[in-house]
């Protein structure tokens, strides 16, 4: 078990890594992201001040057309870039930049965030030297060269059809190298927000916690019984009639019945409130006052939450019970004389927990669970709202973080999945 548990754990990061290179490659070269967008605003701008035209260029001279690059991370190439968002490069930072005279081979740059200045000298294959300065430590800052061909390239490349006649200066761009990605547990900075999304996810956990939690107990807690009952009253009414609800409400969307329980109860009834995981008020009640004012919100998101997986759960427990009461082993313990009530609580019921058990690891997910379109609906402020937002917004580093950490629990989920079953299972060993 520990050797399994070990590859297990082993193979976690290489999984992630295939499965966030794959999304990363997708949101890379897919079109329409926010450096388009910014490019075409800025081709608008241009054109409406020119009062139209066939003029395509993107308004943008080749140096800020490089300032854009660098802030949607498209001045490296596809595996840098990926592997600065990992973490195994670093990434540049505090950059701040000088424009070379003409024929000349040293420029001042400002260190970003203090009045020193310092000399990069242009070395004849287009090095940049970092010279001294007294007093000042430069030890952790390096200096790189931005021919004119690289701002040519790019700047044709984002205009396509057009030629870039005048000449670019050479360039000399100082920053500080910086290992900030996955590995060191940063996940970036929203693009839309300018805002790490780290923060923006923490304040979302309360939220996916709640929903998380509190839907997955109500299903275990309504499910399992019902799944008991439905297997003990095999192909009677009670079993025809639960199955009837049950896969009923497994054939409605959850937010097609948002919809409806928002219209019946809350618009018209005015039994629940329309939107808000809390109310306006909230940090002005009481304890018990907080409490049923969650309640009261949470009600109607919860049953949308619910109602898809109670089909699968109550069939589950159902299905795997009645194998077990059809096993010889229950047969011969009712023969002998044990009540039929005591054989299934004592003997079917837990061997027919296995297959349930070993999907309880799997809500570890609670953490980044959520419905786009329910938190739309009820104006829920959750991971699923800001993953729906995001792709929206093309505001890709919170895409990748959503896929990165829900990608990681989920496997985290699936090796605790296998060690319950383990547990509950003598005969299973995993070599």
């Amino acid at each position: 078990m520990g050797a399994y548990l070990i590859r297990r754990l082993l193979l976690i990061p290489i999984t992630l890594v295939g499965m966030t290179l794959v999304v990363f490659f997708i949101i890379r070269f897919t079109p329409g992201g926010p450096m388009e967008q910014a490019l075409l605003e800025a081709r608008m701008k241009t054109q409406g001040e020119r009062g139209g035209g066939r003029q395509q260029s993107s308004g943008l001279t080749p140096g800020q057309l490089l300032k854009l690059k660098e802030q949607y991370g498209h001045d490296k190439n596809f595996l840098t870039a990926y592997a600065m968002w990992l973490g195994v490069l670093p990434k540049e930072i505090n950059r701040s930049r000088a424009e070379f005279a003409k024929d000349k081979s040293e420029t001042e740059v400002k260190l970003p965030g203090t009045a020193n200045v310092v000399v990069v000298r242009r070395t004849i294959d287009n090095r940049a030297e970092i010279q001294p300065l007294t007093g000042i430590d430069l030890s952790n800052w390096r200096a790189r060269i931005i021919t004119p061909e690289e701002q040519r390239e790019d700047y044709e490349k984002a205009n396509s059809g057009q030629k870039l006649d005048k000449a670019q200066p050479y360039i000399a761009l100082i920053y500080q190298p910086k290992f900030a990605g996955l590995i060191e547990g940063n996940l970036g900075e929203s693009t839309r927000y300018s805002e790490p999304v780290w923060t923006m996810m923490k304040r979302r956990f309360p939220i996916s916690l709640f929903y998380g939690l509190t839907s997955l107990v109500l299903t275990y807690l309504v499910c399992v019984p019902l799944g008991v009952l439905k297997a003990i009253k095999h192909r009677t009414p009670i079993d025809t009639a639960t199955s009837v609800a049950i896969f009923f409400g497994y054939a409605i969307p959850g937010f097609v019945l948002g919809v409806f329980l928002m219209v019946i109860f809350a618009a018209r009834l005015r039994w629940f409130p329309i939107e808000g995981f809390v109310s306006a008020n909230f940090p002005e009640l009481s304890a018990f006052g907080k409490i049923k004012d969650l309640l009261h919100h949470s009600v109607l998101p919860l049953a949308c939450y619910m109602v898809g997986s109670f089909a699968g759960l109550t069939m589950l427990v159902k299905n795997n019970l009645l194998d077990q009461l059809a096993s010889d082993y229950v047969r011969t313990a009712v023969a002998k004389g044990l009540r039929f009530k005591d054989a299934v609580i004592g003997h079917a019921l837990r061997n027919s927990f296995i297959p349930v058990a070993s999907t309880m690891g799997q809500a570890t997910t609670v953490l980044v669970a959520g419905s786009f379109l329910i938190e739309r609906i009820f104006d829920i402020d959750g991971f699923g709202l800001m993953g729906f937002n995001a792709l929206l917004e093309k505001d890709y580093p919170i895409v990748m973080a959503t896929v990165a950490v829900s990608g990681l629990l989920l496997m985290l989920g699936n090796v605790l999945s296998d060690m319950i079953t383990a547990r509950l299972d003598p005969r299973i060993r995993f070599e």
